[in-house]
């Protein structure tokens, strides 16, 4: 898919969509249950998931991980500590040291001493360099998994909306399917239908039975998965508005560019490369030696009571000059700039993935609702009718009821996989990520 084949217009259609659904993100309360509902029900919405997405716990795994990362830059940006030396010399073992007080009199060479190092070679600025931009990568990563998370809880709350509409779909499937069971034992009865037929019937009753159970079980799972990435109640109470997207068509016409170097894990890449850098030249200014300077007040009485000592000390590089440390540095460089083109180009393809996605799903699901549902259901009452007239036989009642059913599902799949997919992109190309601009457009009554 070319991106130079969309046109600007339908830009503006995506732009008012994102306008729709950023309007009543931040203020949504927690709606509690409907008359007629269990108190302890909790419908949530999605502003309400994406929010509580937004503070679980591997979030909060990020954030320690960005406070360890920011400490460690400012263990960087400090220069070495100088070092409080104090000693006691000329201790004479066989002859001792005279009498008197230890520290006036008796010839002890008592010293203290401070030693300071000084780093040549900017390394400490070149430490620094390097762990900010480190720390800054961890900061997008923080943003990469707070995005990933509400990837994640998006997913399951259209997960259990489609699976709550699936279980009220089966619900009014199975309960038709009964009814024509019963009125099929009563005209068995009655002498109007044979065997064979009333078996049918009972057939497709307990079909239907199992069906229902079925959506009910994968309504729970799709509960129990929302529940443990939002935490905001258990299986048993979370419910799911009914907060479709439209299914208007849209064809954006983003600039690529813009969006992949504005993605989380791009940017995080990026600052690596920048550390890295800086981890280079840091290793290449471990051959210039540091210095380390001393200076020690000596008190030795019977010579001096006050002595100073100047000092000196740096190491001899002698056949070796940090080739180890130079190379890894290099090779760690490359790798983060590898790291960097991989991530841009994975980008780029998930984007262009995403918006063929949204374009095919959404055409796929106005399909279902605007045709091809509606037909089936057209089809599925004519045929009701004309065999209440037994102008039908029951075969062809029974099918055309499963036509309805299964095209009833296949719609519900087609729409959540447009609502998926539309807010993906959304979380996708919007950035920063704000829990409080998201809200999808309502669909017209």
């Amino acid at each position: 898919m070319s991106f130079r084949s969309l046109t600007p217009p339908l830009l503006v259609g995506l732009l008012a969509s994102s306008i729709g659904w950023a309007a009543a993100q931040s203020t949504a309360p927690m709606q509690v249950a409907s008359p007629g509902t269990p108190a302890d029900v909790m419908r949530v919405s999605l502003p309400q998931v994406l929010a509580a997405a937004r503070t679980n716990l591997d979030v909060a795994l990020a954030q320690r991980q960005l406070a360890s990362a920011q400490a460690d830059v400012t263990s960087a940006d400090r220069a070495p500590l100088p070092s409080l030396s104090a000693g006691v010399g000329q201790i004479d073992l066989k002859n001792g040291n005279g009498r008197g007080n230890p520290m006036t009199q008796k010839t002890y060479d008592k010293s203290v001493g401070l030693d300071w190092t000084w780093e040549r070679g900017n390394k400490r600025e070149l430490r620094t360099e390097a762990a900010r931009p480190s720390s800054e990568a961890v900061a997008a990563d923080l943003d990469d998994v707070t995005l990933q998370q509400q990837l994640a809880a998006l997913g399951g709350f259209y997960d259990l909306l489609a699976a709550q509409e699936r279980v009220a779909e089966v619900t009014q499937i199975e309960r038709s399917a009964a009814e024509l069971a019963r009125a099929a034992e009563r005209r068995l009865q009655a002498g109007d239908l044979s065997a064979q037929d009333s078996l049918r019937t009972d057939i497709e009753a307990q079909r239907a039975r199992s069906e229902l159970r079925l959506a009910e079980l994968e309504r729970q799972r799709a509960a129990v998965a929302l529940a443990q990435i939002t935490a905001l109640g258990s299986a048993a109470q979370l419910q799911a508005q009914a907060d479709w997207p439209s299914l208007q068509t849209i064809a954006p016409t983003p600039v690529v560019d813009a969006l992949v170097e504005n993605r989380a894990d791009v940017r995080a890449a990026r600052s690596r490369v920048v550390a890295a850098t800086a981890a280079q030249q840091g290793a290449m200014a471990l051959r210039k030696s540091d210095l380390t300077w001393g200076i020690s007040y000596d008190h030795l009485p019977g010579t001096s009571t006050a002595l100073v000592s100047l000092r000196m000390s740096m190491p001899l590089q002698w056949g070796y000059a940090y080739q180890g440390e130079i190379a890894r540095a290099s090779a760690q460089l490359e790798l983060a700039e590898q790291a960097l083109e991989k991530t841009r180009r994975l980008a780029r393809s998930e984007l262009e993935r995403l918006l063929y996605e949204l374009q095919t799903t959404a055409e796929r699901a106005l399909s279902y609702d605007v045709q091809i549902l509606p037909r089936a259901r057209r089809v599925a009452e004519g045929a009701e009718l004309a065999y209440r007239k037994g102008a039908l036989s029951l075969t062809d009642l029974l099918d055309a009821r499963r036509t309805l059913r299964a095209t009833a599902l296949d719609a519900l799949v087609a729409r959540s996989e447009h609502a998926k997919a539309w807010g993906s992109w959304r979380l996708r190309t919007e950035t920063p990520v704000s829990s409080s601009r998201l809200e999808p457009p309502r669909n017209r009554p």
